[in-house]
């Protein structure tokens, strides 16, 4: 079984492509800074900085709302490959691709966070009664919009 589950922050906001052809495809890439659970200095905590991919609707998804310093709890599978660069040196790359991604905290506690939700485009925030619920209006006769 390949699969991946981790909760970190954003190291810069995701450099997004899309791909050629009849529908483009979005292709988000970004790095997570992920703490160790054990640090062999006691003193000084370390972090694993970890490359991921999101494709189609994630990777929209990532271009839209994701930035720096932004943490985001995933979850995916690792895929390795290999390419020549221009020196014709031979390089190995580890990448997560990510099936499923979302925020691990408010936007308020990331408030004082550099690059966090401090400007640039944000989530729409929901008018509701303080619970953290938004409130839906008597008489919808559509369907709600949830996948």
């Amino acid at each position: 079984m390949n699969k991946v589950i981790l909760m970190g922050r954003l190291t810069r906001d995701p450099e997004v492509r899309y791909s050629q052809g009849e529908s483009p495809m979005a292709i988000a890439r970004y790095t997570l800074a992920v703490d160790r659970r054990f640090n062999r200095n006691n003193d000084e905590q370390t972090a694993d900085f970890i490359g991921c991919v999101a494709f189609g609707r994630a990777g929209e998804f990532a271009e839209k709302y994701f930035r720096k310093g932004t943490k985001v709890a995933i979850t995916g599978r690792i895929q390795t490959g290999s390419y020549t660069n221009k020196d014709g040196v031979k390089v190995y790359t580890t990448d997560v691709v990510v099936e499923e991604q979302e925020f691990a905290e408010s936007k308020n506690s990331n408030a004082g966070v550099e690059g966090g939700f401090s400007g640039g485009s944000r989530a729409p925030e929901p008018s509701g009664a303080g619970d953290g619920f938004m409130n839906i209006p008597d008489g919808i006769d559509e369907e709600l919009p949830f996948n």
